[in-house]
């Protein structure tokens, strides 16, 4: 991160934390015609009304602070609907449907997805779909190597 981005980040961690959502990436990008992104998380989903909020706030903060002395575009986003989940944080998701890779195959599969029911710090519960049936399945924690969001089609 340059200096300039890593000011402003460290600038808008406060005001980001009290809207409720954290504040994942300040980009300063371009030459000629700057944007500024900035990405917001939280694990409620964020709508693009949660966006707006955000970019209202935001924008009026950079607009008094004045840091960037050229003129910007401000984007502001989040990381999206299928958002990776940093693993010491998979609890905070139970109830949400997910997509776990796993480093040992549970049956041959390597990638599960379903709704994540519990989850601790040895085991967790997805409820997968197998054909027409819902199963729920236990599995160590520890064999969980990637997790993100996943839509439920």
């Amino acid at each position: 991160m340059k200096e300039e981005e890593k000011k402003i980040f460290d600038d808008l961690l406060p005001l980001v934390a009290e809207l409720g959502y954290e504040l994942k990436e300040v980009r300063l990008s371009g030459t000629k015609s700057k944007t500024l992104s900035v990405v917001v998380d939280r694990v409620d989903p964020i709508s693009l009304e949660d966006i707006v909020l955000v970019s209202e706030k935001v924008s009026a903060y950079l607009d008094e602070a004045d840091p960037i002395k050229d003129a910007y575009t401000l984007d502001v986003s989040s990381l999206g609907a299928e958002k990776p989940i940093e693993l010491p944080r998979l609890s905070e998701y139970v109830g949400r449907y997910v997509n776990l890779h796993l480093s040992h195959p549970f049956k041959g599969e390597n990638v599960l997805e379903g709704t994540l029911l519990s989850c601790d710090e040895e085991n967790l519960t997805l409820r997968i779909k197998d054909k027409s049936l819902r199963k729920d399945i236990d599995l160590p924690r520890k064999d969980v190597d990637r997790a993100r969001l996943a839509i439920d089609l």
